[in-house]
């Protein structure tokens, strides 16, 4: 087995901005996707708005308009985000309760509530 050592001159430095602006963006995709489900469901006149294709009704709107979100998202993180060091650590926090949120808005006993069903 042969071993190299190298230095961070001849390798470069690996920047973690480009993973983490990757899963900002999924967190903040999870969370548009809960947050226009609630609305698609709460007030009539946005479920029509996201109804696209009528046989899946509001959620062919909401998924679209989720993954829009996501990829809009990544697009404008990723840029800002290419040659920078981030806290992981805070971005992946941020990302799991946006997840959370994400979670929670789609699943009907919480939208039921929060709409006062």
């Amino acid at each position: 087995m042969m071993m190299t050592n190298t230095t961070n001159n001849e390798i470069g430095q690996l920047r973690n901005g480009p993973g983490a602006a990757a899963l900002l963006a999924a967190g903040i995709g999870c969370a548009a996707m809960g947050i226009f489900s609630l609305l698609g469901d709460a007030f009539k006149s946005v479920g029509n708005f996201f109804n696209i294709y009528n046989p899946t009704g509001t959620l062919s709107g909401v998924s679209t308009g989720a993954i829009v979100v996501w990829l809009v998202a990544w697009a404008i993180l990723s840029r800002r985000w290419a040659e920078a060091d981030v806290n992981l650590r805070n971005v992946s926090i941020i990302s799991f309760v946006l997840l959370i949120i994400g979670f929670a808005f789609t699943f009907p006993p919480i939208m039921d509530f929060i709409q006062g069903k």
